[in-house]
């Protein structure tokens, strides 16, 4: 580990170098990189620099040690010896968090996909709850939602909803609500008050630049069509709403939210290169998980990841075994707690692969 720490202390030392240099300057894009990568290492080079410095002063202490004669003062440096063992421990735990690799996406904004799975209209409800749950957490944190596509049902529900959300640290927060959800619960329309099961998926995309996904145009199907249901004359009348099939792949991404064709052509475009990007990568991941010990998943959509049993008023995340009595405010929004338990344990699992670093 700390031959890792070393090489990265030198590499720190060179990118402040590079940063400074006038003529990195003179090419933008060269030193924005150099500047990123510098910023993604501060962390870590801080933390290692405390290291060293206590390190330093336990063998001054130890020095001393050996060639002090008073009782008194000998203690102290003892004392001292002792707490900079303590500090280094504690140091050495937070360096070893610090080393994780880090999801490249972590920082990026998603594209959520939610979708009413088996259970017919109390599916789609349901779906609708999960809908107004990650915007009322996205709220909460001051992010941007975006509403791409929406197929609501005529009881409120809905059978497919589209949206971007867009702030700080979005994906890293969000990753892990990939999978099946599922509801425990007595139908409004159920006489018998009996409880029934159903399931919704929810698939949560990073965000990708136009660099990391190439499009061919020639690998693209294009249809315009006339949106149906609420929207007035304009909507019924123009030929704005937009399907872009994807050849290669088969992906198929619908946008008629917007009146304007154009602006339903960014949004979909934006969406499919998502897509796009998570089908080839959920590929890699699918290898790589094979390999792994264990792992929460953020990939897996028929993957059972959640449910929430309304008559006990609990939700159960069955990957970490976390379960919260908190429901009715947790499909209100607060899921900050569940979040956080999921952070922890995918950082254990990866402490845990990562320890033969020593």
């Amino acid at each position: 580990m700390f031959k890792k720490l070393d090489n990265m202390l030198e590499r720190f030392d060179k990118l402040t170098e590079l940063t400074a240099d006038p003529e990195v300057l003179a090419r933008m894009d060269e030193w924005r990189a150099y500047s990123k990568e510098l910023a993604d290492m501060q962390d870590i080079v801080d933390k290692y620099l405390e290291y060293k410095k206590v390190t330093e002063e336990q063998e001054q202490a130890k020095e001393m040690l050996k060639i002090e004669t008073d009782r008194e003062m000998a203690k102290m440096l003892e004392e001292e010896i002792y707490a900079c063992k303590d500090k280094l421990e504690v140091i050495t735990a937070d360096l070893r968090v610090l080393l994780i690799p880090k999801d490249p996406n972590d920082d990026k904004n998603v594209i959520m996909e939610i979708r009413g799975g088996a259970g017919g209209d109390e599916a789609n409800l349901f779906a609708y709850e999960l809908y107004r749950m990650y915007v009322k957490f996205a709220e909460k944190n001051r992010w941007k939602v975006e509403e791409i596509e929406n197929n609501s049902t005529e009881l409120g529900g809905i059978k497919e909803v589209v949206f971007n959300i867009s702030g700080k640290g979005v994906y890293s927060k969000l990753k892990f609500e990939s999978g099946v959800h599922r509801v425990q619960r007595v139908p409004e329309t159920e006489s018998q008050g009996r409880v029934h099961t159903s399931t919704v998926t929810v698939a949560v995309l990073p965000e990708v630049e136009d660099i990391e996904v190439e499009i061919n145009e020639n690998d693209l199907k294009i249809d315009l069509f006339r949106s149906g249901g609420a929207g007035g004359q304009h909507v019924n009348k123009t030929e704005s709403s937009i399907r872009i099939t994807h050849l290669p792949t088969g992906i198929v991404v619908v946008c008629q939210d917007e009146r304007s064709q154009t602006k339903n052509r960014e949004k979909a475009m934006k969406v499919l290169k998502s897509r796009i990007y998570d089908h080839y990568q959920s590929q890699y991941q699918k290898e790589y998980s094979e390999n792994r010990k264990s792992q929460v998943g953020t990939g897996d959509r028929s993957e059972r990841i959640r449910t929430y049993n309304f008559p006990q008023g609990r939700v159960t995340d069955h990957r970490i075994g976390c379960t919260l009595y908190s429901l009715d405010s947790f499909i209100m929004g607060d899921i900050e707690e569940m979040i956080e338990a999921l952070i922890i344990a995918d950082r254990e699992i990866k402490l845990s692969e990562t320890s033969d670093l020593d």
